[in-house]
């Protein structure tokens, strides 16, 4: 497969061995450090892009969600790596699967790689290539389709087609960030009021005001975990991360800006009040005691959505850097000497395990999510 061809010339890395770097310290962050430790990981990932990963027992398709995320970060490194090849080999992808959307029509999971088609579509049109519509043109047709035939399921879980609208928070990052890109390409507004149509009703329905988060979806609204309400922190991870790229897309004088903001600053402030002192996000949010675990897909997008908040002027570098600092630094503790990123917590949808010796592509792409404002942040050029 072209893809994987292209990158024959890295070295081989045994994944087999186990051990990883000691993190710098919490007081210090080099960007030429960050630089590099994205570049071993995005190059080990790359690399082993067809290997089978945590539990999950076939390949991840190039289409699917996990993937999707993974290409999320692989795109804000390509752009700060200086090196085309990154671009090229997500470019040979779309080409190779005629820049189409994964296969279920409305579920947000499989709308995930349009955002990557988008980025790329703006790269190329930038360079020249007069073709480049053709990367953006399927995405199109298939949202213009749906708002013309929205679904009209429940938010509830467990009634017909249910996941054919935004019911689960992971879905947040997914769908959203697509349709503000296609706000921002074409002008036409219609992207942008389906968009908050859909996002204020899946967020009335499962963002918990008291605590400033989100339940995964409405199967929690009732249960506990040793008496602590359950908030799963790659689920709130996603949300976070996809506020992010959300506001990145959208003029700050609007009140859809301002609306998405609004979100965004209450869970940044509850992010910092719940961090653990080793820097990372317990997999239940609340319940940290309970869960001592690392896990670096979730703690790598909360790291990714704080460092964006400063960088951009939303959130006071005083009260956030700290936190910040020691989210990037424990996360990139877990970079194995090999490259790949350690504690993934595999697929699923609630707190449960990860192993310093278990990965997965998302997490990779959260891990360059992160590095990318990292690298900002403190100075790279």
């Amino acid at each position: 497969m072209k893809t994987i061809k292209s990158f024959l010339t890295i070295v081989l890395i045994a994944f087999t061995t186990i051990s990883f770097a000691t993190p710098p310290k919490a007081d210090k962050v080099d960007p030429e450090e960050v630089r590099a430790v994205m570049q071993k990981v995005a190059d080990w990932q790359i690399f082993h892009f067809q290997d089978h990963f945590s539990n999950w027992k076939r390949v991840h398709p190039p289409l699917h969600w996990t993937n999707g995320a993974l290409y999320v970060g692989m795109i804000k490194w390509a752009k700060m790596s200086g090196d085309d090849k990154y671009y090229n080999w997500m470019k040979n992808i779309g080409e190779d699967e005629g820049w189409e959307l994964d296969d279920r029509l409305y579920h947000a999971d499989d709308h995930t790689v349009g955002q990557m088609y988008i980025d790329l579509y703006r790269k190329y049109k930038a360079d020249g290539d007069t073709a480049a519509s053709r990367m953006i043109e399927p995405t199109k047709e298939q949202f213009d389709f749906i708002m013309l035939h929205p679904s009209q399921s429940k938010l509830n879980w467990r009634t017909p087609n249910h996941q054919d609208r935004w019911n689960w928070c992971d879905a947040l990052f997914m769908s959203p960030p697509v349709w503000a890109k296609l706000y921002k390409e074409t002008g036409d507004k219609k992207y942008l009021d389906f968009l908050m149509k859909e996002y204020k009703a899946t967020t009335d329905f499962l963002f918990d005001e008291s605590e400033s988060l989100y339940f995964r979806d409405e199967n929690y609204f009732n249960e506990k975990d040793n008496g602590t309400k359950i908030f799963w922190g790659r689920g709130n991870g996603w949300v976070f991360a996809g506020l992010a790229n959300i506001l990145t897309e959208l003029d700050p004088k609007t009140d859809e800006y301002k609306y998405f903001l609004g979100i965004y600053k209450k869970m940044a402030a509850k992010l910092i009040k719940i961090q653990t002192p080793e820097g990372h996000w317990a997999m239940s949010l609340l319940g940290a005691e309970f869960y001592p675990t690392p896990e670096t897909s979730g703690s790598s997008f909360f790291t990714f959505g704080l460092a964006w908040g400063i960088n951009n002027g939303v959130l006071d570098k005083e009260t956030y850097l700290e936190p910040v600092t020691r989210g990037w630094n424990a996360m990139a503790g877990h970079v194995s000497e090999e490259g790949y990123i350690g504690y993934v917590q595999p697929i699923g949808a609630a707190p449960g395990s990860a192993w310093k010796d278990k990965t997965e592509v998302y997490g990779t792409g959260a891990f360059l999510s992160a590095g990318s404002e990292i690298y900002k942040l403190f100075g790279g050029k």
